[in-house]
């Protein structure tokens, strides 16, 4: 990573991958094993977004550091245990080292476990509610070069963000969404010339 006059500007690939992973043992497993892999199984989906609306104005690196925490105080990502929490819970949580002790995040992920379940209700899974914002309902897969033609946002993540935010979601706007929908590969922008795009 070089810097030019305060701004970051990270190498695209490093160690033949993206290079936003950096060289962080933690990171390039995340990197190799799930970000930009399909996710479809619910659990996992309600995993990914409790950890992205957590992440809100921080890096990705300190949630994902802490996301054992994470699993040991919101009931193992199981989003019907952690619907039932309550005011107990979220002071408990409030004392708890292993998470973003934030109020305001840990009660927003409650709220998003009850409406999460109200989505799997409604379109059968988060998957398929997922898959309706795209095009021919299919993941899309990008072909950029560097790592400054990776977007913020797309229509997809506007779209989603949108709906869920008039559903009640909290901390998941359209940039978070987008993220979200990277990490759970509905959108793949690993590099052209990352390894995991050529294996």
């Amino acid at each position: 990573m070089q810097r030019m006059a305060n701004v970051v500007i990270m190498q695209d690939i490093i160690n033949g991958r993206c290079g936003w992973c950096g060289t962080d043992r933690l990171y390039v497993e995340y990197h190799d094993r799930e970000w930009g892999k399909l996710v479809t199984d619910d659990k996992t989906l309600f995993e990914f977004l409790v950890l992205e609306s957590a992440q809100a104005g921080l890096s990705w690196i300190t949630i994902l550091r802490k996301r054992e925490g994470y699993r040991k105080a919101f009931c193992d990502f199981d989003a019907g245990r952690v619907a039932q929490m309550t005011d107990e819970d979220v002071e408990r949580l409030m004392q708890f080292d292993g998470i973003v002790k934030n109020r305001l995040k840990i009660r927003s992920t409650i709220a998003n476990a009850r409406l999460f379940l109200a989505v799997q209700k409604e379109f059968g899974s988060f998957y398929d509610y997922t898959l309706s914002f795209f095009p021919d309902g299919k993941p899309i897969v990008n072909t950029f070069k560097s790592l400054a033609e990776i977007p913020a946002s797309s229509p997809e993540s506007d779209a989603m963000s949108k709906d869920m935010k008039k559903r009640g979601f909290k901390f998941f706007g359209t940039t978070i969404c987008y993220a979200h929908l990277q990490a759970a590969g509905f959108i793949d922008d690993h590099l052209a010339d990352c390894i995991c795009r050529k294996r």
